[in-house]
Parts: C-alpha cells; sequence; structure tokens
C-alpha cells in the first residue's frame, strides 16, 4: 500500500495533524495500536484533562474539533492564583488585564479525543485510519520508508510521523538520540466538587511537597494535578476518601471550602525527555515522541498541537517539492520548532529543580522571586502572551 504520509499515533497531537491535511490532496494513513472507546453514556467525569491555550483553541476549530465538544463541559479559565510556600508570595495572572477573553480552557481527555476521531471517521473523510494496529517494523531507503504491521500489511510512504507518545517506538526505531531523567516525582489527578464557587479562577501551588493545582471545570467540580514525591503520590492513592479530600483541602488552603471525591485517583510518573532531532529523511517527530516537560506550567499538549500545526503548514507549503519526507523540507520544521520546544523544556526544568529545593536560602529567593514578578506588569503580561499560543 503506497501512501504520501503515515501518521503513527492517534492520540490529539496525532489526529489533529492527519485533521490538518486531509484537504491537502495527499494520501495519507493514520495507525494507532490502541481501539478509540467511545464517551460513557453517564455523565462522569474524566480525571485526565488538558488545559487548552486560546491559540491551540483556534487551530483545533478550524479542524472542526473544537466545534464537535459538548460545550457544556468546557471551562474557561479567567485569572490563574499562583502561590508560594509561604502566606506572603503569590502572583496573579488575569486574561482580562492583557485585554483577552481567557486564559485558557479546561477540557477533558477523552472529550477532545473523541471529538478528533469524529472528524478522522467523518464519512468522505480521505484519511485511512488503521486501528487498533500494531507497527513490527520500520524501513527506510533513499527514496522512501516502510512501516510494516503485525497483520502483515506493508506500507510505502514519503513521510514516517512520530506521534506515539513519550516513549515512542517510530523514535527508537529511527535511533533518534534522547536524553531524560526521572524526576522521581509523579502526577496524581482525581476530581472534586468543592463546596465554594471557583469563579472560573485557576489555583495553582508551589509548595515543599510538590506542586498542587486545582483547575476548573462545570459548576463547582475542579481537577487536581498534584506533582508530588513517588512515596506520597502512592500514599495519596491508597487514602480512603475522606481522608483524600481532607488532605486537599488543608494543601488548597481552604480555598474552595469542602471537597467531595468525584472520581478516584490515577497517577503517572514524570519524566524530563530532550529529543536530540525531530527529523531525518522521511521522518518527523511531533508531539510526546519529541518532547517531555514537566506538567506544572500545563504546556505539554498545546506544545504537541504547535509541532502538528508547524508541520501541517511546512507540508502545504512545500511548492513543488512532491516528497514530503525530503530531509530540507522537514528541517525547515525542525528549525521552526527548535526554540519554543527548548525554552519550554528550560523553563519547565528550571522551575521544576527550583521548588523541589529545600535550600532555606533558595525557599526564600524562589518566594520572593513570586512576589517581585507579581508586582511587575511587563513580565507578567510576558509570561501570559507565551502561554496564550
Amino acid at each position: 500500500m503506497k501512501f504520501d504520509i503515515v501518521i503513527v499515533g492517534g492520540g490529539l497531537v496525532g489526529a489533529s495533524l492527519a485533521l490538518a491535511l486531509k484537504d491537502s490532496g495527499l494520501k495519507i494513513a493514520l495507525v494507532e495500536f490502541r481501539p478509540i472507546p467511545p464517551l460513557p453514556d453517564d455523565e462522569s467525569w474524566d480525571s485526565r484533562v488538558y488545559a487548552i491555550s486560546p491559540g491551540s483553541a483556534a487551530f483545533l476549530q478550524n479542524l472542526g474539533v473544537w466545534d464537535a465538544l459538548d460545550q457544556e463541559r468546557v471551562t474557561p479559565v479567567y485569572n490563574m492564583a499562583v502561590f508560594g510556600d509561604d502566606s506572603a508570595a503569590r502572583l496573579d495572572f488575569s486574561a482580562y488585564n492583557i485585554g483577552v477573553p481567557e486564559l485558557a480552557f479546561i477540557v477533558e481527555n477523552r472529550q477532545l479525543q473523541n471529538a478528533a476521531w469524529k472528524g478522522l471517521k467523518h464519512r468522505g473523510n480521505p484519511i485511512q485510519v488503521f486501528c487498533p494496529a500494531q507497527c513490527s517494523m520500520m524501513l527506510r531507503a533513499e527514496s522512501h520508508a516502510e512501516l510494516h504491521l503485525d497483520d502483515g500489511t506493508v506500507m510505502q510512504t514519503g513521510l514516517i510521523v512520530g506521534a506515539d507518545g513519550v516513549n515512542s517506538w517510530v523514535r527508537e526505531q529511527a535511533g533518534i538520540e534522547v536524553a531524560r531523567h526521572s524526576y522521581q516525582q509523579m502526577g496524581v489527578v482525581a476530581n472534586f466538587d468543592a463546596t465554594r464557587p471557583h469563579n472560573n479562577v485557576g489555583h495553582q501551588w508551589f509548595r515543599r511537597d510538590g506542586v498542587l493545582a486545582l483547575l476548573p471545570m462545570p459548576g463547582r467540580v475542579v481537577s487536581m494535578v498534584w506533582s508530588t514525591k513517588e512515596e506520597l503520590a502512592q500514599t495519596m492513592l491508597e487514602l480512603p476518601e475522606k481522608e483524600l479530600c481532607e488532605r486537599v483541602v488543608r494543601a488548597s488552603q481552604h480555598v474552595l471550602g469542602q471537597m467531595r471525591l468525584v472520581t478516584r485517583p490515577a497517577a503517572f510518573p514524570l519524566n524530563f525527555v530532550h529529543v536530540k532531532k525531530l527529523a531525518q529523511p522521511h521522518l518527523a517527530l511531533i508531539g510526546d515522541a519529541a518532547h517531555g516537560i514537566h506538567p506544572l506550567a500545563g504546556q505539554g499538549v498545546n506544545l504537541g498541537l504547535r509541532d502538528a500545526q508547524e508541520l501541517a503548514s511546512v507540508i502545504l507549503t512545500r511548492g513543488l517539492q512532491s516528497d514530503c519526507g525530503d530531509y530540507l523540507l522537514l528541517r525547515r520544521y525542525e528549525r521552526a520548532r527548535k526554540e519554543d520546544i527548548l525554552a519550554m523544556e528550560l523553563v519547565t526544568d528550571s522551575l521544576q529543580k527550583l521548588f523541589n529545593h529545600t535550600h532555606p536560602t533558595l525557599i526564600r529567593l524562589r518566594n520572593l522571586g513570586l512576589e517581585i514578578t507579581n508586582q511587575l506588569p511587563l513580565i507578567k503580561d510576558r509570561l501570559m502572551q507565551q502561554a496564550l499560543s
């Protein structure tokens, strides 16, 4: 089977790239090894949510994904309150102060995933989807690449795009070097119903035992992301509901009153992953296959969506170049994404190290840094503008 582009990985980023290219006239295949579950019939909440930036929301709207969401389950964030680990250190961000409608939107992972796959499965969509399908071998020649599936299917293509996550099979097969380290932390996620309204304000605490965020969802529901040491994360997973709620209420300084657990907690390991190359002849990486950052800034998925948007733009504006896997073409994508990725890696990794340090002098300096930044509107505006893209 011959294709112009084969995308490996049907998560939000891989599916978004496919949708961005669906009207290009190119022959495109998407390979996903996991079956995509339908939305549940009940009104339960997904414990994994994304903070989608306005720039990413605009991209998804252009693809038809945003309008396919249940808008009653999309929550705009108008303000963000960030606290240090003492009573005085605080940093406030406001959409109103920089003249934008919102700072971000909180959306459940499964809502976004299903909206994207609705577009992929739409009648008349030219993208050929292989799901569930397992890759078994990848080969590259001077003129093309080949992808073999477990069922014996062989795909010949000009370009293979790895969108298959932080432990990317495509990246490994390509032999691309990776620098990585474990934060020795886990991200604990759960949803709670609070007794006080959140008023569309996101809250974040840089604590000595990790970074706690409470993100607004519809009604008085909030999504918790608590990045903390592995031992404490395991303890939280095993706590009875009442004790877990009490711990979160205390850690969040009672800002939202009492809490009732809505979804049981889950946890995932946190790692830093720097990928040395995003492109090779007939191969490109996007999303978590291209980078892995700490979730404290909530920017991982937005970084991946910017990858997809840029790669699609490079392919769509390639002119007379018929080979989508031409290395000079793919180098344009790599150069365009390098600065954004490196900046986000540096900021998130540095902040994690700074706020994970227990030296008394550093503790005072980091809290002072929050207080000073809060008094400097130009710096705050610059930080917010970066997060909005």
